[in-house]
């Protein structure tokens, strides 16, 4: 039960171990059969010591030797070729076990940490939004990749070393205590120290690599950040400031790990010493007890052969400690990402989609909603964010209705509630008349084509980018888009027409080209709401008068919501609602909002270049 498993001192909670094998249960079959092949590969590894002893018995007591009895055989050259054949089998099996062992951890290392990138992958895809807005994208990156990447080593490496180490001093000191139980404390005496010494350094270094992984997620964060703006910063002539921030943090990088290497590598030589008494107390007290004859020469050899055996690996116990620590403190961060709760869940309802489009309405009953105020999340009142103060839009199913309104006013805030990226603090949001949190993601985020500010287009060919939202789309599809979109003509002017790569995020088209393809990309998938947040932002005057156009000869057969700054856009909308400071304060027909004279005239006095006296200064204009 969980109650009963081992916990980490330092959070007094499960070991990350334990919480690793608690995840991976189809796993557990292989980590076993590891684990067996692992200690009968350091069982055969130690016999030939053991055979070493027998066949100096052979040589000094012949006809008395241990062979001879055991075996019932006099002739010593029988005797050594019995243990010839011993010796050849013991080897065989090491070297077998040796193979399955490697195997098995190897194959181990690969698949699970492969499980786990792709769990921890999907996870994140499914955290909701606002879970990303205190995070950097480079730390994600770090423990999506870097540690996953440590917990393969510690599988590949680590694991085996440990339980080699811990077979191996079991399975000597049986042998010591079976034929000298004296002999046997002495060579065990190093031991607690080196326990003790380890347990020490184990406390002390787990700090000094979490600080570590910290560090690397700072520096993958920033690196990460600084690749994404490179426009800006050659732009703006930052290169010299971002290498230094660069060289900072990759230096508090290089520190952090110095100082658990500088601990680690202390480790070594302390546990030399610890063995060298042991050897020492060997050597002399087993010496004197074979010279008085207390203890066969064979018996003799062996405990000098197994001291060595017993001490020497521990030597190794500083790289394992260290490969362990390294591989706890990720697996710690890999599950503490796994164990992120997901506070936005899909419902089960689907929306109906039959083999005609069907447009649906959307409405928005006294929406209340503030950034950091979301179900379930504990923060302080000083902290939120209002935005939404009870908001009501109702768009009837077909119509096309433009929301515009000051920067700040909540209007991109619509979208991502319809959109499910974030839910209400209260009030009631319904599509096609079914509440929103009630819907799939599937059924609710199919039903939409989202063009947003973000012109984000996908490395691949244009094609590729287009059918993202309808993979199975034929090329006729895609062009009947791209001509809606005012894309076709540009794209067959491309070198490779449709199957024209594009770059990272788009990067070798120009600002209307990509902003006309994720038109097109939204139209491809013939979506029953079509939501347009800034879609012409980036545009000159004569594309904007072609998508407008466009526009017009899709929306007829479809629910459009507008969001624009731009009321040239708007100005044909079945109706226009102005948002300030998070409600409606005034909807109506363009007609009609200018006859108003209030908020929606003076932003349309502006943009027309006729400022009327006095409206410029009102509240939201």
């Amino acid at each position: 039960m969980a109650g009963d498993a081992p916990t980490d001192p330092a959070t007094d909670e499960p070991h990350p171990l334990r919480r690793l094998w608690d995840r991976a249960t189809r796993f557990r079959p292989r980590i076993v059969l590891a684990v067996v092949s692992t200690v009968l590969n350091k069982l055969f590894d130690i016999a030939p010591e053991l055979l070493i002893g027998v066949a100096i018995d052979v040589v000094v007591r012949k006809d008395e030797s241990f062979v001879g009895q055991l075996f019932d055989v006099a002739d010593r050259e029988d005797q050594l070729l019995i243990l010839a054949g011993l010796t050849v089998i013991a080897w065989v099996l090491e070297s077998a076990s040796d193979y399955l062992s490697a195997r098995l951890w190897r194959g181990l290392s690969q698949d699970l940490q492969h499980d786990l990138r792709l769990d921890a992958y999907r996870h994140v895809q499914d955290l909701d939004t606002a879970w990303f807005e205190d995070r950097e994208s480079g730390r994600l990156l770090t423990v999506l990749n870097d540690d996953v990447n440590q917990l393969e080593r510690f599988l590949d490496i680590g694991a085996s070393k440990i339980i080699l180490t811990a077979t191996n001093v079991v399975a000597v000191g049986a042998v010591f205590v079976v034929i000298s139980p004296v002999l046997a404390l002495t060579a065990f005496l190093p031991i607690p120290v080196i326990i003790a010494g380890s347990l020490l350094f184990q406390r002390r270094l787990g700090p000094r690599y979490e600080a570590v992984r910290d560090r690397a997620g700072r520096l993958g964060g920033l690196i990460g950040g600084n690749l994404g703006g490179i426009a800006t910063i050659k732009a703006f002539g930052a290169e010299d400031r971002e290498a230094a921030r660069v060289e900072e943090a990759s230096a508090a990088y290089a520190t952090a790990n110095r100082r658990a290497i500088a601990y680690s590598s202390a480790f070594v030589p302390l546990i030399r010493m610890a063995i060298l008494a042991g050897f020492i107390l060997t050597l002399v007290l087993g010496g004197r007890a074979a010279l008085d004859g207390s203890l066969e020469i064979g018996l003799y050899s062996v405990l000098v052969f197994m001291t060595q055996r017993l001490l020497w690996p521990l030597t190794e116990l500083g790289e394992t400690l260290d490969l362990y620590q390294r591989g706890v403190a990720s697996i710690r961060r890999i599950l503490d990402l796994l164990d992120t709760p997901i506070t936005i869940r899909p419902g089960a309802t689907e929306l109906p989609r039959g083999a005609t489009l069907t447009p649906l309405p959307v409405r928005f009953a006294d929406v209340r909603f503030s950034y950091g105020g979301r179900p379930g999340a504990v923060v302080a009142d000083e902290d939120r964010i209002p935005v939404l103060h009870g908001l009501d839009i109702d768009v009837p199913a077909g119509q096309t209705h433009a929301i515009v309104g000051a920067t700040g006013a909540g209007k991109s805030t619509v979208v991502k509630l319809l959109l499910r990226l974030y839910d209400p603090d209260s009030g009631d949001l319904t599509v096609g008349g079914v509440p929103a949190e009630d819907l799939s993601f599937a059924s609710l985020r199919g039903a939409i084509g989202y063009v947003g500010q973000d012109t984000f287009l996908f490395d691949g060919t244009v094609a590729d980018n287009l059918r993202y939202g309808a993979p199975d789309a034929d090329r006729d599809a895609l062009r009947r888009a791209a001509e809606l979109a005012e894309a076709h003509d540009f794209v067959s002017a491309l070198p490779h027409g449709y199957d024209t790569p594009v770059g990272e995020r788009g990067i070798k088209l120009s600002g209307g080209q990509r902003q006309r393809l994720t038109i097109a990309r939204a139209l491809v998938r013939d979506p029953a709401i079509l939501v347009l947040d800034e879609a012409t932002s980036a545009v000159d005057n004569e594309t904007e008068a072609a998508i407008q156009r466009s526009l017009l000869r899709v929306a007829h057969d479809r629910t459009t919501i507008v969001i624009a700054h731009r009321l040239s856009t708007i100005r044909h909308a079945d109706r226009i609602h102005v948002m300030d400071r998070g409600v409606v304060a005034e909807a109506g027909t363009h007609e009609e909002l200018v006859a108003a004279g209030g908020r929606y005239a003076a932003l349309w006095s502006v943009q027309t270049g006729e400022v009327a006296e006095g409206l410029i200064g009102r509240p939201g204009a």
